[in-house]
């Protein structure tokens, strides 16, 4: 209740009045902290970001640490991640001007084209093994001669090389060139994000030394400074060592906003192994003892991504050290929760290509609110739906019935010693199936339990996440941080932190005690669309309409994986259970899969025909079903996608991935729903699988 009462202004960085800290991470890219006023007064270097210190849920602050002061006019961020405006600039961020005025070097209009056609007859003409390389400047190249040819008001020049080249481009860039195609005067470009991110932050491409040193010595004998100062000015050439790579090779990895990423932005290591859980004892039921003795006290998991391979006592080699982050404790009800969650894990179906799981659709009917978001509680007893009328409906899906907290006056009648005293405070006259709570002003487009199903978090286009009492039934607090629509937002699955993504182009992570956010999580280049934490709750995955996806170290705020791949927007994110791999789901259509220690694709699912809203592992991490807005439900065999994989030194310095085209013998099933997209998926604790969506008459 004290969150309330506190103001809640929203600025990017300097949040209500807080200090922030800047620390850098990769090249443009900023991890912000926001500290509590009158924390932050002591003055040092840049580059430290306060400790997510302190004793969760017991008066929890954030420490303050040397960092540096944000004084002086409001800043903000820019989208390349740079704290702007009379504050610190991590980075020598030019403004919109300066950014445009690089453009002024320009050569004669007119030859323009002529440039363009003789780069691109080189190219064709050269060998095989270095086409596929080169071929990957034609888009950059374009985009950026276009741009200079409309900054310099050649307005007729620029629109015929528009014409006569775009065609030229690979499809994935289809969007982008609609994009472009409307930027015809000076005037259009300056109000313009996408492009000014597609100037301010270098294209990067990823290219052998012999391709490389072919192309230099093409353009010095040409005497074609133009396309070798836009070379030079505004493209990241990653030169590696070793065999260039095929068109295959180049294609599987391509297509995202800013081109691939760099090699150095996945070598950071990443602690991705499972926590070690608390021991406590575990009560037997009498007729289950026999049963229960090898599988009673499993090493498990938290309940949202349980895994019964991590039995062992042992610590995992690759786990993060156990208070590298604070997390909550566990309450007695906790504990009680993690020993029913063993004793269906006990009765769990083992899954496989022989035994595949039940599937279990919940249609929302009539749902001419339009349903935008689904969330499952891990025990599978409720379902949330958020709604475009800005809605959020909770149903239990047991026989038993949603029940509020009873009134003080109410309370103080019970007898506080009972032993069913949490039976007596429900007010049976509140029972009912169905629980709407009202409170944002537009569309509900994320939704999370938390793992005690005591909290509800939702998220909307009003620009705010929302925390819901499950006990009353009532918001409890309203985090205003983003200035623009929230696209998706999720619990930790040890509960106490969440993580924001919106339109703003930034995620932000909060702790359910401050109404601030503790880490901003910059560097996308376009809406941040999805977000997940990963099992160990040490990092959060999130992705983008950039076309890439993230995995950001919630102890620094630094960014330690950028994936590129995807040909569309990410629309779903899932960790394996083991915390080891992650499946993600676009409009493209393809399930990439990655390993998240070597920072590599490993594998590519093909088969559905529209945008995969939703992926998830099932229990033991043996299937991986996605689900998709062709209305269809797809099972794969995660065990053997993750086998034999090439991940040696070579493959992981020089992204030479050979991936299977076996996605038809992974395929285990797939499910037709009569007309109806599936927007989420879930595991039970049994390993039977739930899926939701509402049914369109079209």
């Amino acid at each position: 209740e004290a969150l309330l009462g506190r103001g809640t202004g929203a600025a990017a960085v300097t949040i209500g009045g807080s200090v922030a800290t800047v620390a850098t991470s990769s090249p443009g890219v900023a991890a912000v902290a926001a500290v509590p006023p009158g924390k932050g007064e002591a003055r040092g270097t840049a580059g430290s970001v306060p400790p997510l210190g302190g004793n969760p849920g017991n008066g929890y602050v954030l420490h303050s640490a040397p960092c540096l002061r944000v004084s002086g006019p409001s800043s903000k961020i820019n989208h390349s991640g740079d704290v702007i405006g009379g504050a610190v600039v991590v980075e020598d961020q030019p403004d919109v001007s300066a950014v445009l005025s690089a453009y002024n070097q320009q050569g004669d209009p007119t030859l323009y084209e002529e440039y363009y056609s003789g780069l691109k007859h080189f190219i064709e003409c050269s060998l095989d093994c270095h086409r596929a390389e080169l071929s990957q400047l034609f888009y950059p190249l374009f985009v950026h001669m276009y741009l200079e040819l409309v900054y310099n008001q050649h307005e007729s020049e620029a629109k015929s090389f528009f014409e006569r080249f775009h065609g030229d481009q690979e499809c994935y860039y289809q969007d982008d060139l609609r994009v472009l195609s409307s930027l015809t005067k000076k005037e259009h470009m300056k109000g313009n994000e996408t492009m000014l991110d597609f100037r301010t932050s270098k294209f990067v491409l990823r290219i052998s030394r012999d391709s490389y040193q072919l192309l230099k010595r093409h353009l010095q004998e040409k005497q074609n400074n133009q396309i070798w100062n836009i070379v030079q000015e505004h493209l990241y050439i990653d030169i590696f060592d070793g065999m260039p790579r095929s068109k295959q090779q180049i294609d599987a990895m391509v297509g995202s906003l800013a081109g691939e990423a760099k090699r150095e932005a996945n070598k950071a290591k990443v602690f991705f192994g499972l926590l070690k859980e608390p021991e406590f004892d575990v009560p037997l039921d009498d007729e289950d003892e026999e049963g229960e003795n090898e599988e009673g006290k499993p090493k498990k998991k938290k309940p949202k991504k349980d895994n019964v391979g991590s039995k062992s006592k042992k610590q995992d080699p690759n786990a993060p050290p156990q208070n590298r982050i604070p997390l909550p404790e566990l309450k007695d009800s906790d504990k009680l929760d993690k020993v029913m969650n063993m004793k269906e894990a006990a009765r769990r179906v083992r899954l496989g290509p022989e035994c595949l799981p039940s599937i279990c659709f919940y249609t929302f009917l009539n749902a001419y609110q339009g349903l935008t978001a689904v969330d499952i509680t891990d025990d599978s007893s409720m379902i949330v739906g958020g709604f475009a009328d800005s809605t959020v409906r909770v149903w239990s899906v047991t026989p038993k019935k949603l029940r509020s907290v009873k009134t003080a006056a109410d309370l103080s009648l019970i007898d506080k010693e009972s032993d069913d005293v949490l039976e007596r405070i429900m007010d049976e006259k509140t029972a009912s199936e169905l629980k709407i709570l009202y409170g944002h002003s537009g569309p509900v487009y994320g939704t999370s339990f938390s793992p005690d199903r005591n909290y509800l978090l939702s998220c909307s286009e009003d620009g705010t996440v929302r925390l819901w009492s499950l006990q009353t039934f009532t918001c409890l607090v309203g985090y205003k941080g983003h200035n623009y629509p929230v696209w998706d937002t999720q619990f930790s699955p040890y509960g106490y932190y969440f993580v924001s993504g919106g339109h703003d182009r930034v995620a932000r992570l909060w702790a359910t005690d401050h109404y601030q956010p503790l880490r901003i999580f910059a560097g996308h280049l376009a809406d941040v669309t999805c977000t997940r934490f990963h099992p160990n709750s040490n990092y959060i995955a999130t992705g983008s309409a950039d076309r890439t996806i993230r995995l950001w170290d919630v102890l620094n705020g630094n960014c330690v994986r950028i994936f590129t791949g995807h040909k569309g927007p990410i629309h779903s994110l899932a960790f394996s259970p083991n915390g080891r791999f992650l499946a993600t789901g676009a409009t493209d259509g393809r399930v990439l899969l990655w390993d998240i220690g070597h920072g590599l694709m490993v594998g590519e699912l093909k088969g559905h025909t529209d945008t995969i809203y939703a992926l998830r592992f099932s229990r033991d991490g043996e299937i991986l079903a996605s689900g998709s807005m062709d209305n269809t439900v797809r099972l794969w065999d995660a065990v053997k996608a993750f086998e034999d994989l090439e991940t040696d030194d070579f493959t992981t310095a020089t992204g030479h991935i050979n991936l299977p085209e076996n996605s038809q013998d992974l395929l285990l099933g797939t499910y037709m729903t009569k007309s109806t997209p599936v927007v989420h998926l879930h595991f039970t604790r049994r390993n039977l699988l739930l899926a939701a969506g509402a049914y369109s008459s079209q």
